[in-house]
């Protein structure tokens, strides 16, 4: 397949599609063992070639370092918040919690700042959930001037938030971070329905220290 037999295929979607549209597209290249390389010179001004560039290239590498060495190769194609969510979805399976924790020590010092979204936002949803997960994360969270970073670590924060209630609360506590990602945490904490009621009057008090 080349660049104009794709723009043909892709053009059957029609305009107005929806995720699950691309996703059923997507499947198809994957079944067909395309390579879909030459979308990465036209992702940036075709932001609806994005998805199936990530999604069909990260299905034909083989383990999870050679997924995370293709996404890393392409991080200066991370150009917006909805970019760096949806890789989650094509490593999850194979990812654990060893791995993306010392790959994230590394991206949370990455200049890119969709790089450094990546380092928080790889955990969720399923790593965060992991034994001890709070105790190795907590060090990771940083203050940083990109407004996306520092809501990727706001929302990181909330799932520990209802995973670890005690450990974030006390953390949170210490005014580790600046209010712009602590608040926005703690909101996040509050909205949620998986949190108590009880819970969620303790992270309100938490804000105190802040201010």
């Amino acid at each position: 397949m080349n660049f104009d037999e794709f723009k043909k295929e892709f053009a059957l979607l029609g305009d107005g599609f929806k995720t699950a549209d691309l996703d059923r597209f997507n499947k198809q290249l994957i079944k067909r063992g395309e390579d879909v390389e030459f979308l990465a010179e036209h992702i940036l001004t075709e932001k609806n070639y994005h998805r199936t560039f990530f999604q069909v290239s990260l299905a034909g590498c083989k383990g999870i370092e050679a997924k995370f060495a293709f996404i890393e190769k392409h991080f200066d194609k991370l150009q917006d918040w909805w970019h760096v969510d949806q890789l989650s979805q094509f490593v999850d399976k194979e990812l654990t919690f060893a791995f993306g924790y010392e790959k994230a020590k590394e991206y949370i010092e990455h200049p890119h700042p969709f790089a450094r979204r990546w380092g928080y936002v790889l955990f969720m949803p399923s790593l965060v959930k992991e034994k001890e997960a709070a105790e190795k994360l907590f060090p990771l969270f940083k203050d940083d001037d990109a407004y996306y970073v520092q809501m990727a670590e706001a929302w990181l924060l909330s799932y520990l938030g209802i995973y670890a209630p005690e450990e974030t609360l006390a953390y949170l506590q210490t005014c580790p971070l600046q209010y712009n990602i602590a608040g926005k945490a703690i909101q996040k904490i509050c909205d949620s329905y998986r949190v108590s009621p009880e819970w969620k009057e303790k992270f309100r008090q938490a804000r105190t220290c802040y201010k």
